[in-house]
């Protein structure tokens, strides 16, 4: 069962768990136990991955069409049967419409029968054919006003009125009710005349007139695609050999390299200026002289390369920054233009994008005076990583070395949250929340009354009973309304949010207190209505500035009574317009020292199709004015 598949996977290490308890009675309910240190969004997302708690069923329906078999999708039995149920609602309408024009051709030929008192031309009448030839001649004068022949079951009709009815027999009640019946006849020949409209009413108006006492019991929802790379257990350890240029799960007494697990890629830069991605396995030859090895992420466009690197044996140095991001595994890629000698002079891994400074040595030289300067790769633009880059120096460089790290240069990131599968995404589905930075929170805000801090990792889940979900400004007060058990009463609190990530409840422990409403705009609006049973007077509906009516204070004060008058509801109207105060930011203060850099070259993407590379007209560092000369053997 469900159960076995969740041990399998902790045996194949997908997952870890400590135990698992099937306390299962009139309800399914499965305890999983984690390891310490386990994130339980993570395992979620990896028994849904991993194991049978989410199962894709294809059902292949066979219907009974003709007498024969059929099978058909889902959508189109649908179309079959709105099809169908549109012909009946059609024939519905005629036999109604059928229906009304009968009973208003009686109640016609009644009212002609007693208002012009041709039952009286029956007295006479010896024989009952007698008194149908009777009636039907009375009726003559007027059969031209009626759309269809007056036949002998209609005269038997009036022929069975009673005499009761024709003397209390109301003339004006009767054209009423002819009144009536044409309103009616020409509502339902509007309705055959717009159809397809009466079917979509009709549709609409099933759940009201049958779905009482039927709730749906299951909850619709939709499901991110879960990425088994993403939620894997790291169950296994990566150690590389860098010299003989083997890598692979097996090799523990070599350099290790990380945690993975056997679903994972790594990939491999070599200097040579080449890298390949292939998959986590026992041992594998990757190439000598490894200049970088990792776990690589699909589709990760926050990580960055920093690269230094000489063309050819005696060619230029030229430095880029760039990604990657669409690869075939186990296909070799070059990053140089692939002229034999090329190497890496210096590679970073940057995990957010981050720059850094460099000090560049260059070898001795006759006339070269400046063998000694810095460089900045957040001056760089990042490209794609068949781009050629930018000359760094057209000298041989001996050695560079980091001088300095520097900060993010890919700026904040754009954060979404999808509110039919309840996740954050960064593909812009859903409400954008804000753009983030390393250290910024998510504020969500729970029915049950408490609050928390979350980081915007793409892997969270929310709770299923959130009110309040937006990103989290220290300085913004939070507002809430809730009813106090203790007091029997509704209050009003204005506090600012502590940084913790702790769940925090702020309206009370006393059981019975509910919050009802919550709000983070800066002056927000309450609309009070009371109970007009409970109070000794009518009261008018009351609006309440938040901000005029109560102070900011800590999360753990009580709060204001709302009203010393029995509330019934309490309503969020709009909120008053404010301007949002803007955060100064320092002055940035200039460099001491200007560092002269070359003009970029045109960083076209090399391709094996051309030989034409474009060249900085001149390089950094060297520039025959600057008289600092520095040596060094």
């Amino acid at each position: 069962g469900l159960i076995d598949t969740i041990i399998a996977a902790n045996e194949k290490g997908k997952i870890k768990i400590r135990k698992i308890d099937d306390n299962t009675a009139r309800n399914v309910e499965i305890l999983i136990h984690l390891m310490p240190g386990v994130s339980p969004d993570t395992t979620i997302d990896a028994l849904y991955a991993f194991t049978d708690c989410e199962i894709s069923i294809s059902p292949n329906s066979c219907v009974i069409d003709n007498g024969r078999p059929r099978f058909v999708g889902v959508k189109e039995m649908l179309r079959i049967s709105t099809h169908n149920t549109v012909a009946l609602l059609k024939r519905e309408l005629e036999i109604r419409l059928n229906e009304l024009v009968e009973n208003l051709l009686f109640a016609s030929l009644e009212k002609i029968f007693i208002e012009k008192r041709i039952y009286r031309d029956i007295e006479e009448c010896k024989t009952w054919e007698a008194v149908i030839e009777a009636i039907d001649t009375g009726l003559t004068p007027y059969k031209p006003q009626f759309y269809r022949i007056i036949t002998t079951d209609d005269i038997l009709r009036l022929t069975e009125i009673r005499i009761k009815r024709i003397s209390k027999f109301n003339s004006y009640k009767a054209d009423e009710l002819m009144r009536s019946l044409e309103v009616e006849i020409e509502e339902v020949k509007n309705h055959l005349a717009h159809l397809i409209d009466f079917a979509i009413y009709y549709f609409q108006n099933i759940r009201k007139k049958y779905g009482k006492d039927r709730d749906r019991k299951t909850e619709i929802r939709n499901f991110d695609n879960i990425e088994a790379t993403m939620v894997a257990a790291a169950t296994l350890k990566l150690y590389v050999n860098r010299a003989e240029g083997f890598a692979g799960t097996s090799l523990k007494k070599d350099e290790f390299v990380g945690d993975c697990s056997d679903i994972d890629d790594i990939i491999i830069f070599r200097e040579d200026g080449t890298f390949i991605v292939t998959r986590v396995v026992d041992k594998v030859f990757i190439g000598e002289n490894v200049q970088h090895i990792d776990i690589f992420k699909k589709n990760d466009e926050r990580t960055i390369y920093n690269m230094a690197y000489q063309d050819g044996r005696s060619g230029a140095a030229y430095v880029k920054r760039f990604a990657v991001i669409g690869i075939t595994r186990d296909k070799e890629y070059t990053l140089t233009k692939g002229k034999p000698g090329s190497k890496v002079l210096y590679f970073t891994a940057n995990p957010n994008g981050e720059s850094e400074v460099v000090k560049i040595f260059l070898k001795p030289k006759p006339k070269l005076k400046k063998l000694v300067f810095d460089f900045d790769f957040g001056e760089l633009a990042i490209k794609g990583r068949s781009s050629l880059g930018n000359i760094l120096s057209k000298y041989p460089v001996r050695k560079i070395i980091q001088e300095e790290k520097g900060l993010s240069t890919l700026g904040a990131r754009s954060i979404w949250y999808d509110d039919t599968v309840k996740r954050l995404n960064a593909d812009q589905r859903g409400i954008l929340l804000g753009e983030f930075k390393e250290d910024d929170k998510i504020l969500t805000v729970m029915r049950s009354g408490y609050y928390r801090l979350m980081n915007f990792d793409l892997s969270n889940h929310f709770e299923e009973d959130m009110l309040l979900l937006e990103k989290f400004k220290p300085n913004k007060p939070l507002s809430a309304v809730y009813y106090n058990a203790e007091k029997s009463t509704y209050f009003l609190k204005r506090f600012l949010v502590e940084a913790t990530d702790k769940k925090t409840d702020f309206i009370g422990e006393e059981k019975g207190s509910i919050l009802v409403a919550v709000s983070s705009d800066w002056l927000p609006v309450l609309l009070i209505r009371f109970d007009e049973k409970l109070n000794k007077k009518p009261l008018d509906n009351e609006e309440v500035n938040v901000s005029e009516f109560i102070d900011i204070m800590g999360f753990r004060a009580k709060g204001k009574r709302l009203s010393n008058y029995a509330i019934k509801r309490v309503e969020l109207l709009e909120p008053l317009p404010f301007e949002e105060p803007e955060i100064e930011l320092p002055a940035e203060e200039p460099d001491v020292e200007e560092v002269l850099l070359e003009e970029e070259a045109d960083s076209t993407p090399w391709s094996e199709e051309t030989d034409n590379f474009p060249r900085a007209e001149k390089p950094v560092g060297d520039d025959p004015d600057d008289i600092q000369m520095t040596l060094e053997f």
